[in-house]
């Protein structure tokens, strides 16, 4: 009990410790987090002690992804994270984050989409560009605009954009290469863009302990590969969650998979 002006008020001691630690916590936020390597990202930094959101579109989705890693002892939160509306929900997932926390250590600009009439330059839609870039580009743009103020606000904030090798012109250009014959114009073209968000945006943030990077998870068996493909989604997480917790001393600006460096 505190006296203040001879008004006795009693003080909830427990609410004010909850209090603080809400704004002493380590908070990262997850786009498309509900499956796939989001899951697993999430999942892997709520066990490194981070409170996660773990956004997604589809709400009844991202509560049961969320109610799964509580249940094996994260603090992970579900929250509303539609791309396709990327200014309003990000605006709104900003003040809710701002309200709660006051900052936000980590974003993992993660959710992403190919669409079906994707193909070779000289065949795909114009439709098919728009929808993609409005998800892999413009959405991941204009969420991580609304929340600068709460990274910036962070002791050192991390941000993470989930590209690919796919986005590489160089890789795309090297008949060597592995990936030379996997032309999605949409695609391929929406992750060099990232790319160069994450160029651009490191630029204007190097006077700040704020680091920004791309991530390229590798070939990962997803609903997006029809799990077809050689990587689980545990070792697709190795260069976010990495890249996620950079020391201060780690690089921004670059182009990375979990066994090294990609070219742009």
């Amino acid at each position: 009990m505190m006296v203040m002006d001879g008004v006795h008020l009693e003080v909830n001691r427990s609410r004010i410790d909850a209090i603080v630690e809400e704004f002493m916590a380590k908070v990262a936020l997850i786009t498309g987090g509900n499956k796939g390597i989001g899951f697993e990202v999430a999942r892997q930094l709520g066990r490194a002690g981070f409170t996660v959101l773990l956004g997604a579109r589809d709400a009844s989705r991202g509560a049961v992804a969320a109610d799964k890693l509580r249940g094996e002892g994260a603090d992970v939160r579900f929250v509303v994270a539609d791309l396709n509306r990327a200014p309003e929900s990000g605006a709104a997932l900003a003040k809710r984050i701002g309200e709660e926390f006051g900052h936000l250590d980590v974003l993992v600009n993660n959710a992403g989409m190919g669409d079906p009439a994707d193909g070779h330059a000289s065949v795909a839609t114009i439709d098919a560009l728009r929808h993609t870039f409005e998800t892999n580009f413009f959405g991941a743009v204009a969420f991580t605009q609304e929340l600068l103020p709460l990274l910036r606000a962070a002791e050192g904030a991390r941000i993470v954009n989930v590209s690919s090798a796919l986005g590489s012109l160089a890789i795309n250009g090297d008949a060597s290469s592995p990936f030379y014959h996997v032309k999605s114009l949409a695609y391929n073209a929406s992750k060099a863009a990232l790319n160069m968000f994450t160029v651009d945006l490191a630029y204007d943030l190097r006077e700040t302990k704020v680091k920004v990077n791309s991530a390229c998870p590798g070939f990962t068996a997803t609903d997006m590969t029809n799990h077809n493909a050689p990587q689980t989604v545990e070792e697709g997480a190795i260069a976010i969650v990495r890249l996620a917790q950079l020391p201060d001393d780690g690089p921004t600006g670059c182009f990375i998979h979990k066994d090294g460096t990609y070219p742009w």
